[in-house]
């Protein structure tokens, strides 16, 4: 499998560090407000990733955050805690907000067929672990104390920007508006690890510490997580392509100074989902969220599907109208696979199996491509093999793809059914049905005088005659 490794900025084969076994880990929400689907669509890449993954063998640890401290408003370090504002604008208690949109996220996730991870742990519970962390990078040079805080050095590395050859200036932080300089800071791009002074003196979840009272910074939570559940050593940290600069960086500078050897082998980052407008947020337009969504009539798995044709290192444009054309193309896959469900269905086919499979599972080795595996899916309804066969594929292809293709079709087949089997109890049915077999031997009978009154007899009623290979079926036309 080669996958695009943002460390290295190329195609990297995947080779985990211990055979078999896959140590993974993904940056989670802050809770502070629901997910928008640009959100989503990172959870979504990294569940396929982590399905794909289990699919072709590995035994796949997965472990991910949920940001309830410490994140703040500016990726610098300044501005309002997000949970404190979030508890703000519904006058609820941090832990009330942190709860209430941890389970809306989750909520969120099933609706999108994205697994739970193995491990999932909030910042709060990992506070012991944050000052242990940093108590060793002090001893070892590598943080200070300056203003009541406490800053990670960037300065004592050999390299900081390792995901890019930036140049420091443009990274200054005073040039964004809006922003202001941290005066505590030797380096511009050093960043805090604990606080014990705020702006924000209301900060209602702070902790004792050997620095005294505070909370600590964000970055700190990702690097001791992953730690704390997978060891000193990490196959692959996923997340949104924002986090590149400076979330993942900073993680990689904290924990390879913790560790004193190389942390983390693969990058996987996915890029976002814009509008015409631009860079979906929070803050600007229409807050697009699954149940946004779904109050307009989509079913989640069509924005699912919506993503998952198109590369995951490629900016995705969302419009109602591409979400229509995703919803026109699940609906046409849903009742072709039903149509299967209703014919005989023979054997699988496994030389045929084998080789479609092989087509889809290529797809994926190359660099996660969902869109050429989402043609694979097409080109088994296409392939001259028995339903069986193609039934099995669908089934198999889907652990990976979460697209419920299947179950949607049996559900149409089975509400197809119902509707035939009430319209059997409707006495003008049984009338039409009757009239139908009368007809039927009236043309066997050679008396087509007969046959054509029964049709103009129905057709005064409302009813049109369709004579088929299959036979005869009827239309209610009023």
């Amino acid at each position: 499998m080669l996958i695009y490794n943002t460390l290295t900025r190329q195609r990297d084969e995947f080779v985990p560090n211990h055979k078999g076994k896959v140590k993974m880990y993904t940056c989670g929400p802050t809770v502070y407000h629901f997910a928008h689907i640009g959100n989503l669509r990172s959870y979504i890449m990294e569940d396929v990733l982590e399905k794909y993954l289990r699919y072709v063998g590995y035994d796949v640890k997965r472990v991910m955050n949920i940001t309830d401290v410490g994140h703040l408003s500016s990726d610098a370090d300044t501005g309002e805690d997000k949970m404190l504002k979030g508890a703000r604008r519904e006058k609820k208690t941090v832990m009330e907000i942190a709860k209430y949109y941890t389970d809306a996220f989750f909520a969120d996730c099933a609706k999108l067929n994205i697994k739970t991870p193995d491990v999932v742990e909030p910042a709060t519970s990992c506070i012991d672990e944050f000052i242990k962390v940093i108590e060793a990078l002090l001893e070892k040079g590598f943080a200070y104390e300056a203003g009541g805080n406490i800053y990670f050095d960037t300065s004592k590395l050999s390299q900081y920007y390792v995901f890019n050859d930036f140049k420091e200036e443009d990274l200054e932080v005073g040039v964004r508006e809006g922003v202001e300089g941290d005066e505590n800071k030797r380096n511009k791009a050093d960043f805090v690890l604990w606080f014990t002074k705020s702006k924000f003196d209301d900060q209602e979840l702070k902790w004792e510490s050997p620095w005294g009272i505070g909370y600590p910074g964000w970055h700190i939570e990702c690097s001791c997580i992953s730690m704390k559940h997978l060891g000193e050593d990490l196959d692959i940290h996923c997340g949104g392509i924002d986090n590149a600069f400076p979330h993942h960086t900073n993680e990689i500078a904290q924990s390879e100074a913790y560790l004193g050897h190389k942390w983390c082998n693969y990058w996987f980052h996915v890029h976002h989902l814009n509008t015409n407008s631009g860079k979906m947020s929070k803050s600007s337009g229409e807050f697009l969220t699954v149940s946004l969504l779904e109050s307009k009539g989509y079913n989640p798995l069509v924005y699912r599907l919506f993503c998952l044709q198109s590369h995951y290192r490629k900016s995705l444009v969302f419009s109602y109208e591409n979400l229509d054309n995703a919803t026109t193309a699940y609906n046409k896959l849903v009742a072709r696979i039903a149509a299967l469900l209703k014919g005989e269905q023979g054997e699988v086919d496994k030389a045929a199996f084998d080789s479609l499979k092989d087509g889809f599972k290529a797809a994926l080795d190359n660099d996660l491509n969902t869109s050429l595996s989402v043609t694979a899916l097409y080109d088994v309804l296409k392939a001259d093999t028995t339903p069986a066969t193609k039934l099995a594929l669908i089934e198999d292809f889907d652990y990976v793809l979460g697209l419920d293709l299947v179950k949607a079709a049996k559900a149409a087949v089975e509400a197809e059914d119902a509707v035939a089997e009430s319209a059997s109890d409707d006495p003008f049915v049984k009338e039409i049905e009757a009239k139908i077999v009368e007809r039927a031997e009236a043309k066997k009978a050679k008396d087509y005088a007969r046959a054509d009154a029964i049709r103009a007899e129905l057709l005064e009623k409302g009813v049109v005659l369709v004579d088929t290979k299959e036979g005869t079926t009827f239309k209610i036309e009023k």
